[in-house]
């Protein structure tokens, strides 16, 4: 047998036919992460997942996160899984979309509940409830003026498993509440939709983060009595006020009037959860009336910013580490010996972040 000697010409066809797959590869990812302006896309209709959170009682054990690239790989759900959680509590950016197109948004969320490892965390039968941020709500650092945000909400809804004949699909906007257990072994979660009624700072406008139907509902909220435990569910950070994203801070009316809604409630036991930095930390801030007021952020269950610098991510509220990997919260709740354990997780569950903090009666 004669050996043949190969064209050069074969290899050059080869490395080109290779580097127009890798830049099509590139361009449809650029193309998912950003909405583009490619499309129309049809409309799909996403399959019905109920969330069952209603059936809870005692509550002792959840976890929680966000930032979650429907195109990226999830090692994390098997991790929480593992944990054995009661409730799983979505605190933003549940996909990436960025989009005005709502048959793209639809076969977007439709993906994710495609995704393998997240179809088996519902499979698992784990009660999910959860908000919106940005980049799920249909544009980045978006407000008021995201035009279909009607129609983004239902989807969301969709998405979420929100009952059919549930007031929240009536209302403007997402925000709501759910309350597991009775008297001083309650656990209520007030969710709060940052998008929807966002009126960002104008010249010689402060702007607005809630809206007025908002913060008259949250008032209500804050207002009744609580013997358990509250935790506030913000896209956003609330506490920490010095870094340069996305955080209360930039509407300073609003995060004062948050500050002193919180202050005031006859709540004692009070933590916010939120997500959106793409790391993990705990910030405290001891309030003017006594109390010890809590926020972990939990964000980056599918990518992480790495190595966070301090000059732009400063936070003189934090306690502990930061944690700059994939992450997911954990929060364990100890009715005997009235005592939270707040913890935020790494791939290998190992918990990096991790507090504990009195019940108070």
């Amino acid at each position: 047998m004669t050996s043949q000697t190969v064209p050069s010409s074969f290899y050059f066809r080869l490395l080109l036919s290779r580097a127009l797959a890798t830049f099509l590869l590139a361009t449809a990812l650029i193309s998912c992460s950003t909405g583009g302006q490619d499309g129309p896309y049809n409309p799909v209709e996403i399959p019905a997942v109920t969330h069952n959170a209603e059936a809870l009682q005692e509550l002792q054990r959840f976890s929680f996160g966000s930032c979650n690239k429907q195109y990226l790989p999830q090692p994390l759900w098997k991790k929480i899984l593992k944990d054995e959680p009661q409730l799983f509590v979505w605190t933003g950016d549940v996909v990436y979309a960025d989009t005005e197109d709502m048959g793209k948004l639809s076969q977007i969320y439709a993906s994710q509940l495609r995704q393998p490892e997240y179809a088996s965390f519902l499979d698992s039968g784990i009660p999910i409830i959860g908000l919106w941020d940005d980049h799920d709500y249909g544009e980045n650092n978006g407000s008021e003026t995201y035009a279909p945000k009607k129609e983004s909400q239902k989807l969301f809804l969709d998405f979420i498993g929100e009952p059919k004949n549930s007031l929240r699909r009536k209302q403007d906007g997402i925000y709501t509440s759910y309350s597991f257990g009775k008297a001083s072994k309650s656990v209520r979660f007030i969710l709060l939709d940052l998008r929807s009624h966002r009126a960002n700072p104008k010249r010689g406008r402060p702007g607005d983060i809630l809206g007025a139907a908002q913060w008259s509902w949250l008032e209500a909220e804050l207002a009744r009595k609580s013997e358990g435990v509250t935790f506030l569910v913000s896209s956003i950070q609330a506490l920490p006020f010095e870094q340069n994203f996305e955080k209360w801070q930039n509407f300073p009316e609003s995060r004062q009037r948050l500050l002193a809604l919180l202050d005031q409630s006859p709540a004692k036991n009070l933590v916010i959860l939120s997500g959106d930095r793409h790391f993990a930390e705990l910030s405290r801030l001891h309030s003017q009336a006594g109390k010890d007021i809590w926020e972990v952020t939990s964000s980056g269950l599918t990518h992480a910013f790495r190595n966070p610098d301090d000059k732009r991510n400063h936070n003189s509220l934090r306690v502990g580490p930061i944690l700059d990997r994939l992450n997911y919260g954990l929060v364990d709740i100890d009715w005997k010996t009235k005592s939270m354990r707040l913890q935020v997780r790494d791939l290998n569950q190992t918990p990096i972040i991790d507090q504990s903090i009195p019940i108070l009666e």
